[in-house]
């Protein structure tokens, strides 16, 4: 979260809340995956709050690197990979499952070479502007990161029958260029921001999928 502590804390909390009811509403196995959405968003969102407070309170300095690496984790590695499992799981329709399972594992590649990163090149986190700072030195393979990271993430989004799940998606690469566009220097805090907010769309995905009778695949996901 790009403002405090407080605001951190404030927002796991919620988001965790939405995903708990996300995760009980869920009836099937693909709905459950995509109910850690916002439990995973949560998450981050709580690990941030905890950087804030190593990054500003000198007792808790020894925590920095443990939670900027735990946010990292979350914001950086998790994402490629959960996402297109998550839509591959949910996904019925043939074509977009087989695409899906392709951006899959590319999502596993990307997820090892970042966290391949994280564990060899250098880490440092700090507050800049009210916002938190991460700055990674990328190996030269990796300059073009977000490309990759993008279309693992977010591209099993915008494919799906699913007219909510391609919603969500498009919010999400909305929110992407908001973030670029006014917070360049502070991308991977304040997008994981925005994303983070459009966590209550998942529940309303779960809820309408659950609503609609299953008349057949193509017409129960764009009926949702």
């Amino acid at each position: 979260m790009c403002f405090s502590a407080e605001a951190s804390f404030s927002a796991s909390a919620v988001i965790l809340t939405i995903g708990a009811i996300s995760l009980k509403k869920s009836t099937t196995t693909p709905q459950r995956v995509l109910s850690c959405i916002p439990i995973i968003f949560g998450s981050q969102q709580f690990s941030e709050g905890i950087e804030w407070l190593a990054l500003t309170h000198p007792g808790m300095a020894p925590w920095d690197k443990v939670f900027s690496y735990v946010f990292l984790i979350f914001a950086a590695v998790i994402w490629p990979t959960v996402v297109p499992l998550a839509i591959w799981l949910l996904e019925k329709h043939p074509v977009v499952k087989k695409i899906s399972g392709v951006l899959l594992v590319f999502g596993v590649i990307v997820s090892s070479l970042l966290a391949y990163t994280l564990i060899v090149f250098k880490v440092e986190s700090f507050v800049s502007c009210s916002h938190i700072v991460y700055n990674i030195e990328y190996p030269d393979p990796l300059k073009h990161k977000g490309i990759f990271y993008f279309t693992a993430a977010v591209g099993p989004f915008l494919i799906s029958t699913t007219k909510r799940v391609r919603l969500l998606g498009t919010t999400i690469f909305v929110s992407y260029l908001i973030s670029q566009f006014f917070y360049k220097d502070y991308l991977i805090s304040v997008w994981c921001f925005f994303a983070a907010i459009i966590s209550v769309m998942v529940l309303s995905i779960i809820i309408k999928l659950n609503q609609t009778a299953p008349v057949s695949v193509v017409g129960k996901n764009e009926a949702a």
